[in-house]
């Protein structure tokens, strides 16, 4: 029971960065903008997040700086997409290939340094439950902070005027610019949510889960994040559901090398995104008639002068 115990809680630790980048990253595809750039803002958000608690010892100001140098980076994609109107997938690649680039050089100074990681809950009776009580009530704030988060994007989705309009955007950008939306503004919103998501998540990599920074510590986090948000349909219930899945993978293959099962180890690691590619086509074959995609992801909008 206490090895189960261990893998639920590697995989809750595991799954925390890819629900957090996964949420934003939803949000800013039902506005109708596709933002490739998750990975560069997650890295980004990494280095910065790091260096930001090194240099004050709190846990929270480099969360904080995680986020804001996430949401920069996603302000410098609003302003190409949807300022320019230039390509989004274009834009969200080399955004990419900034962020992993930009990254190395703020993070430089920091490698080798460790901090003290963002500390756990622990409620004396319920914590030292048997098996339950350290996955229920043992977690750090970023594991419940990304529930809450799911939780608090549903329900804007679903139950505010708020919600309903950027869905509108997403799904028909020209009929909501009838309708006197603010296109436009409601995508840049929506990208910078994106991207301070993506920054959290990135900064959960050395606050809570490693305490150090190592170029290119984000592994690939930031596309299994978007093939996340093809999973669940762009439905937040299924982004839960998805983001453990994968992060049971992830872990799964670590504990299966570690038991000493005859794989090849380059195989176990290519697991989370060979099951990412399968899942993916699927899902693609599986789909018929109704697709919750938005009807306007990744078009360019130039509203009428």
């Amino acid at each position: 029971m206490e090895l189960v115990e261990a893998i639920i809680l590697s995989v809750l630790a595991a799954s925390t960065p890819l629900l957090i980048a996964a949420t934003g990253e939803l949000v800013t595809e039902r506005s109708g903008v596709l933002n490739l750039g998750v990975e560069g803002m997650m890295i980004m958000g990494a280095a910065c997040g790091l260096g930001g608690t090194w240099l004050t010892g709190s846990i929270i100001v480099g969360a904080l700086c995680g986020m804001i140098a996430g949401m920069l980076l996603s302000l410098i994609f609003a302003t190409m997409t949807l300022g320019l109107a230039v390509n989004q997938v274009a834009t969200g690649l080399a955004l990419t290939i900034f962020g992993i680039g930009l990254s190395g050089l703020i993070g430089a100074g920091f490698v080798g340094e460790r901090i003290a990681t963002a500390p756990h809950l622990h409620l004396p009776s319920p914590t030292d439950v048997p098996f339950g009580g350290r996955i229920l009530f043992g977690q750090d704030g970023f594991v419940y902070l990304s529930l809450a988060l799911i939780v608090a994007v549903r329900w804007f989705l679903y139950r505010t005027r708020a919600g309903l309009v950027l869905r509108a955007c997403g799904d028909n950008h020209v009929s909501a610019h009838a309708l006197g939306y603010p296109v436009l503004r409601i995508r840049l919103l929506a990208t910078m949510f994106g991207g301070a998501c993506a920054g959290l998540a990135g900064a959960y990599l050395p606050l809570a889960y490693t305490p150090f920074f190592i170029p290119g510590m984000t592994a690939g986090r930031g596309w299994i994040a978007l093939a996340l948000v093809v999973f669940a349909s762009w439905l937040p219930g299924r982004l839960v559901i998805g983001a453990y899945l994968f992060g049971a993978v992830s872990i799964l293959q670590l504990h299966a090398q570690g038991a000493g099962i005859g794989i090849p180890s380059q195989f176990m690691s290519a697991l989370p995104y060979l099951a990412t590619v399968i899942v993916l086509v699927a899902l693609s074959r599986a789909r018929s008639g109704g697709s919750t995609t938005p009807a306007s992801l990744g078009t360019v909008f130039v509203p009428d002068r």
